[in-house]
């Protein structure tokens, strides 16, 4: 299995348990943070694009990969991606490069999908 299934299944396996306890307070922050990544007067594209470069900054390899998974279904290109990478750099510090590292490779399996 691959980086990028392995990371949805467990994602989707552990979402599942989370919401499966009816707890009111963790609904409500999915579905906050559902409803801020939905189009509204920023569009889609570029929420996906803040998503990718704030996870990037705050150095968190889960976020990055759910928002690179995300912005490879609503169509960004690698040149826009590696614009996004080189904002969080530049911004996080050299102390993001090993997060880019691990983005790139999970970029690279997400196009290796489509292909």
């Amino acid at each position: 299995m691959n980086l990028v299934d392995e990371f949805n299944e467990y994602r989707a396996k552990m979402n599942e348990k989370i919401l499966g306890e009816d707890n009111k307070v963790l609904k409500r922050i999915f579905n906050l943070d559902t409803n801020a990544f939905s189009e509204g007067a920023v569009d889609i594209k570029s929420k996906e694009m803040i998503g990718l470069a704030c996870s990037m900054v705050l150095r968190c390899d889960d976020c990055v990969r759910y928002h690179l998974g995300k912005c490879h279904e609503v169509g960004l290109s690698k040149e826009q991606v590696f614009e996004v990478f080189s904002i969080a750099n530049l911004i996080g510090g050299t102390i993001v490069i090993p997060h880019l590292r691990k983005a790139v490779e999970y970029w690279e399996e997400l196009e290796e999908q489509k292909g």
